[in-house]
């Protein structure tokens, strides 16, 4: 955690910023090590370069983030009370009112926006999102452990999706088992909505399950992925119940030629944008590139869609430490859509792949 902090410390003084101020539930929980839904109250940690670190918390929630490991100052407050005026009173006692403070600005609304400008009026604001998320890009050992666990537990969760698949089953009953079976191996929460998808449904990229029975000649598609230990996972897999048709086998084949084709152009140096392009462009040539209408991949770690952002205009080295997916699709209407997604982890020598699930196609008996 400190030695988070003192990174953040020296990036900061090459932005010319004496304090941030970082809100966001992931950023929250990678500074301070303390992991918590706060609804709609404030949390924060305030960094600066002439004060400890602070952290801005509900009081009923002290106790937990000192367990966690907080050693630092803490401001609790009560919901009677005003978080912000607290913390201005905090600045002000000991006369550190930051003259350049860095916020994220995707995660400040308009009234928190309001609030700081009214306590800190002739402090300048700017957004150092970016400076957070190139901090949290490279992952460091304890981070690959909990990645790969995650994966592992993703693993289970395809395994066990594949197993509930019978004649009449609905897709939501089909998640069901999936999330009854990890609750069963300690996992808290899913890292996004749990999707089981078939027939017609999988043509929408990002569809709802729904009530709608499996039937032979269905091409089902799952993307899951879990919380563990505040680290993400996320996984996608297509399998065909019964029989499938010419269509469907030839666009499943295509898709997982360019995920190959995608995880072999994962090196180090190379751009994040050739990922894309090695399997858009195997994708355009046979002839399907209208029906790949994502990017490739995002990055991977405490939130399950994290820096970078995995597309094909994307000049971004990778490095060692990064996690990302790749994940191509097609997605043909009256046909079926085909997704075949995978947890990477870029090492000195190349991608590690770190779900492990089969991917030859699977027809489900």
């Amino acid at each position: 955690m400190s030695n988070r902090i003192d990174t953040l410390l020296e990036e900061m003084k090459k932005n010319n910023l004496d304090g941030m101020l970082i809100t966001s539930t992931a950023n929250f929980y990678y500074l301070s090590d303390y992991y918590t839904d706060p609804h709609e109250r404030l949390i924060a940690v305030y960094v600066s370069n002439s004060l400890d670190p602070l952290l801005i918390i509900p009081a009923m929630e002290v106790d937990d983030a000192k367990k966690a490991g907080w050693n630092f100052t803490i401001i609790g407050y009560q919901d009677h009370e005003n978080p912000w005026q607290l913390f201005a009173d905090v600045l002000q006692k000991n006369e550190k009112i930051p003259k350049a403070l860095g916020i994220e600005h995707d995660q400040i609304t308009l009234e928190r926006y309001k609030a700081i400008k009214q306590i800190l009026p002739n402090t300048a604001i700017s957004d150092a999102q970016e400076t957070l998320a190139k901090l949290r890009v490279i992952k460091n050992k304890k981070e690959y452990t909990l990645l790969k666990q995650a994966a592992e537990l993703a693993d289970f969760g395809i395994e066990t999706g594949i197993k509930a698949i019978r004649e009449g089953v609905s897709e939501l009953e089909v998640i069901a088992e999936i999330e009854y079976e990890l609750k069963k191996q300690g996992v808290q929460q899913m890292s996004f909505q749990t999707m089981a998808l078939s027939g017609n449904q999988t043509a929408s990229p990002h569809g709802t399950p729904s009530m709608k029975k499996i039937s032979k000649g269905d091409l089902i598609l799952f993307d899951l992925g879990v919380v563990f230990e505040g680290y993400c996972s996320d996984i996608s897999r297509t399998v065909a119940y019964k029989s499938l048709t010419e269509a469907q086998e030839k666009i499943y084949h295509i898709v997982l030629a360019a995920q190959e084709k995608a995880i072999k152009a994962s090196q180090p140096g190379t751009s994040v944008g050739n990922i894309d392009k090695a399997a858009r462009d195997h994708i355009d040539k046979v002839g399907y590139g209208d029906y790949f209408t994502h990017r490739i991949g995002h990055g991977l770690g405490i939130q399950t869609h994290e820096y970078p952002s995995m597309h094909g205009n994307n000049e971004l080295s990778l490095k060692a430490g990064m996690c990302y997916t790749i994940e191509p699709g097609i997605y043909v209407p009256e046909t079926g859509g085909v997704r075949i997604e995978d947890m990477i982890f870029m090492t000195d020598k190349g991608p590690e792949i770190l779900t492990k699930s089969p991917k030859a196609l699977q027809i489900i008996e």
